[in-house]
């Protein structure tokens, strides 16, 4: 018995404490490759640049919690960063409402996911993949394949500093971060999404509103890519044709590396910040070494099968 609970208490420290070590060891590495690295300006950098991948991976990380998963977050990033760039410049819209749109966009396909794995007992990913497709190629008509250059003031005020040096992508981060905690600790709903991930039929009995709760849950994962995509367009001041490839990929492999389960209710916020920035910290050592760029989605599928391999491992341990 004693042995057991060892070995549970051991792979749960595995799970939420490698990440952070892996983090720390990853950031001294780089600080004796390049005098640069510590850096205000140079951190500071790696925060902004990531903060777009934070509110990403929040929505893919409740999905996964879940015990589901979202492929089409990047293709949803880049279908309403284009319409809201689309309805300020080709149709003169105030920032608010074209905000609004936005986020409404995501929200939808977000519910459309959940509503076919609820009603169309479609596996996740397949549905997801399906919705990357159609979001990716709605996105493409919508722009004919070309940038959507975004000028307008109000627009820009979204990629501007506020309280001083602050960029305001990172402050929308921070809102979102905290609002996510708030949700995955101090609500119903977010005990809801634990239960329904670490056990349907159980949570079924005990009277959690399992179809509900699902589909709110990919709807808050398709408004969490709406938001990333807006901070995205209003970071590069256009609507790319490109814009959130890999998304999904980023996200997934952050998560993942935070201790958020594949196998479903297991994660929390902590670890997935630990997670984006361990992916950040990676990128930007690297372009500091000056490592050719091709590489860096080798070694992020590497870091992705390490982690997916400490997350069995460590749900082996813990079903002894």
């Amino acid at each position: 018995m004693t042995a057991s609970l060892f070995r549970t208490s051991s792979a749960s420290w595995l799970r939420r404490g490698a990440v952070f070590l892996i983090l720390i060891a990853l950031m001294l590495f780089f600080t004796l490759q390049s005098e640069r690295f510590l850096q205000v300006g140079n951190l500071g950098n790696v925060i902004e640049q990531n903060a777009y991948i934070v509110v990403a991976a929040i929505g893919v990380a409740l999905t996964m919690i879940l015990n589901g998963i979202d492929l089409s977050v990047g293709s949803v990033a880049a279908l309403a960063g284009a319409i809201t760039a689309g309805l300020m410049v080709r149709n003169g819209w105030a920032l608010a409402p074209t905000i609004i749109a936005g986020l409404l966009i995501g929200l939808l396909a977000g519910a459309i996911n959940g509503a076919l794995v609820v009603f169309g007992k479609l596996p996740p990913f397949v549905v997801t993949l399906a919705m990357l497709g159609v979001a990716r190629g709605l996105m493409l008509v919508y722009t004919e394949g070309r940038p959507i250059a975004v000028r307008e003031t109000d627009y820009m005020l979204l990629s501007t500093d506020v309280f001083g040096n602050l960029p305001m992508v990172i402050v929308i981060a921070l809102l979102v971060t905290v609002c996510a905690w708030l949700l995955m600790t101090r609500t119903q709903f977010g005990l809801h999404i634990y239960a329904v991930g670490g056990n349907e039929e159980t949570a079924r009995l005990a009277g959690v509103p399992v179809e509900r709760v699902k589909i709110l849950t990919y709807a808050i994962s398709g408004m969490c890519a709406a938001i990333a995509g807006i901070m995205l367009t209003a970071q590069f001041a256009s609507a790319q044709p490109r814009a959130g490839d890999g998304l999904e990929l980023t996200a997934i492999a952050a998560a993942v590396l935070g201790g958020v389960s594949l196998f479903g209710g297991i994660g929390n916020v902590f670890g997935l910040l630990a997670g984006v920035f361990i992916v950040g910290v990676l990128s930007n050592g690297m372009n500091l070494l000056r490592i050719d760029p091709y590489p860096k989605q080798i070694i992020q599928g590497i870091v992705l099968v390490l982690a997916v391999s400490i997350d069995m491992y460590t749900k082996r341990i813990e079903s002894r």
